[in-house]
């Protein structure tokens, strides 16, 4: 029976999106090399041994059933993925991304191709500091002083700042951070059908809109003028009422909550079909009930195009929805842009999905998870 073995490694980058960077070697880690079962803070350092940007950096611990020399060869491997460039030269560069093995156990191994432990972690502070946030009593096999000790007596005076962010072992630990993950869009954008996805693949409770049993909806769209405000009155209480109900009690056994709408949902279409007087006063109303609803922590919004829309709304096949015009479509659209544009203190996402199909298709699924995943990655939870 083979034994797993624990591996400290450091990461940094100070290229392009060094954040992003850092949590998809994380993943990475996790799906080639095993189980990440610690992740320190991530540390801004100035570079080491050359001119350059600072760094993001940080450590992990790796449970792992690789040999020393196949784990370097798929540490290496998620580098160059990850746009590693290696100058031929001897000296340091600026990197996208750069991992480097720290320990593997206690082993001591000095080979051409590899040396363990590290032969310079002892002068690094960027490497000391966020090992003794996961290991501040291993070890060194060779020097016989623990992290702690290192740190303490490293000649390396480097200013070493910590950074508000944080790494997460897998996408389902970084999404259930959001607690509540909230997705828009226009009518046949395809929002109910990915919050199913969301949930499904990521245990987290759906807060479906329900609004086929609207008696006022075919109305609406027989004689907008007449019913238009009927029709956003019961939506704003139906809504309202079914958010208090499944947003105010958490389950246990989800890890986050993914809605296929949000309240304001009801503001935005309501300023589009009503007349000045009437949107006055219903927003007079929704603004009472705004104040006692829970608030995304993220909000996605999913454009079509129009043409798009009107082929979703045909394929579905809601006989009360085939008379939608255009004009009322792109009028939404621009209601929903306008809505995000007076909120920039909210988490918004806006994700044009007018040439994806995730439902089809898993790679466009896949595109979109990662865009969730990267804005995700830099909010302060």
């Amino acid at each position: 029976m083979n034994r797993t073995t624990t591996t400290y490694l450091s990461l940094g980058s100070n290229l392009g999106d060094k954040l992003n960077q850092l949590q998809d070697v994380v993943f990475l880690i996790q799906s080639v090399v095993g189980n990440v079962i610690k992740t320190s803070p991530i540390y801004e350092t100035p570079a080491w041994g050359f001119e350059g940007d600072n760094f993001y950096n940080a450590c992990i611990a790796v449970e792992t059933l690789l040999t020393p020399s196949t784990l370097l060869e798929k540490l290496l491997a998620i580098e160059t993925k990850l746009g590693r460039e290696r100058d031929q030269g001897t000296g340091y560069s600026s990197r996208t991304v750069d991992i480097d093995i720290l320990y593997y156990g206690k082993e001591i191994i000095n080979t051409d191709a590899l040396t363990i432990p590290h032969p310079n972690l002892q002068l690094r502070r960027f490497v000391l500091r966020p090992l003794a946030d996961i290991a501040p009593q291993f070890y060194h096999p060779i020097l016989n002083k623990d992290t702690r000790n290192l740190l303490q007596e490293c000649k390396d005076k480097s200013n070493i700042a910590r950074t508000p962010h944080k790494l997460y072992t897998s996408r389902s630990h970084l999404f259930s951070q959001l607690e509540y993950l909230a997705i828009e869009g226009n009518i046949g954008a395809g929002k109910t059908t990915l919050a199913h996805k969301i949930g499904q693949d990521f245990n987290a409770k759906l807060v479906l809109e329900r609004f086929a049993d609207n008696p006022f909806l075919p109305k609406f769209y027989e004689d907008q003028g007449r019913f238009a405000f009927p029709l956003e009155m019961s939506f704003l209480a139906d809504r309202y009422q079914q958010f208090m109900d499944d947003t105010s009690q958490f389950d246990l056994f989800k890890n986050f909550m993914v809605s296929d709408y949000d309240i304001n949902k009801s503001l935005i279409f309501a300023k589009v079909t009503l007349q000045e007087e009437e949107f006055k006063l219903y927003r007079k109303l929704f603004n009472l009930m705004h104040k006692e609803i829970k608030k995304p922590k993220m909000y996605i919004y999913l454009y079509q195009n129009t043409e798009r829309l009107l082929q979703n709304i045909k394929q579905r096949g809601r006989n009360y929805e085939q008379s939608i015009a255009p004009e009322y479509l792109e009028n939404l659209n621009r209601g929903y842009f306008d809505f995000i544009k007076s909120f920039p203190e909210q988490n918004n996402l806006i994700l044009d999905i007018s040439e994806l199909d995730f439902v089809e298709n898993n790679n466009d699924y896949e595109v979109i998870l990662d865009q969730i995943q990267k804005f995700a990655v830099k909010l302060s939870f």
